[in-house]
């Protein structure tokens, strides 16, 4: 592609940017977070986003599904995005429409990753992994599945989104090993959001022992924590030097 659709392409990432942010600081008045075991903030806002789905449901899915692919595209990270969804759709709803939104958002990082910066990329990691490439290539979308479940292996969402750009991985199995090997972080974190939605809307104060100890939030958080440890071990294994 020629130089001047590269630079309008990066003017419009770049704009599209500045929007979302300006977006999520008009909305949220950080202000007003001054007393962290006050839920009544949080609840107002949470139930001016319930209220609207109530009543628009199918309107406000398609929102927050273009919002998330967006958000991810952008921002390259999703954890605050998995919570929101499970707090407002539950973790059932909430999974598939994060699933989806996610990996669509990833997809499309990647794309403009191997468009723009495949060289940047390859010039700063690509001696770093090059023993590597051999190892991927045999069977890259059964690994990035792998590498996607364990999280990375520590490696940051981010990432992990434009990682497999120095392997030159295909665009289908890109989508196909994301979109399955997501399935169990989003999934826990979506249960997350869920028991974080439940403790507002039947507290008005916030007690760190009740919240740890309830059920909804402590299961999510105990597979999360296997998940890591999961992650450290398939990590020494799969992809030890």
């Amino acid at each position: 592609m020629n130089k001047n659709f590269k630079i309008i392409l990066a003017f419009v990432y770049m704009l599209s940017f500045g929007i979302l942010l300006y977006f999520i600081f008009h909305y949220l008045d950080f202000k007003d977070f001054k007393d962290l075991n006050d839920y009544s903030y949080i609840r107002d806002k949470s139930e001016i986003l319930l209220d609207f789905k109530d009543k628009k449901l199918f309107l406000f899915i398609f929102l927050f599904f273009i919002f998330s692919i967006i958000w991810v595209l952008f921002l390259g990270f999703a954890s605050p995005l998995a919570i929101m969804s499970g707090f407002i759709f539950g973790k059932w709803y909430g999974t598939i429409i994060s699933l989806f939104s996610f990996t669509i958002g990833c997809t499309l990082l990647y794309i403009l990753a191997k468009f723009y910066l495949k060289n940047f990329i390859e010039k700063k990691l690509g001696l770093k992994i090059a023993k590597y490439k051999n190892f991927f290539n045999k069977n890259e979308f059964f690994y990035f599945m792998i590498f996607r479940i364990v999280g990375g292996a520590g490696t940051p969402f981010a990432f992990q989104n434009i990682l497999p750009v120095i392997f030159d991985m295909k665009l289908k199995n890109y989508f196909y090993s994301t979109f399955l090997g997501l399935i169990p972080t989003i999934f826990i974190v979506n249960s997350l959001g869920e028991g974080i939605e439940k403790i507002i809307q039947n507290n008005e104060q916030l007690n760190y022992l009740n919240f740890i100890s309830d059920p909804a939030i402590y299961w999510p958080i105990t597979c999360f924590i296997i998940l890591l440890i999961t992650s450290f071990f398939v990590k020494k294994k799969l992809f030890k030097e």
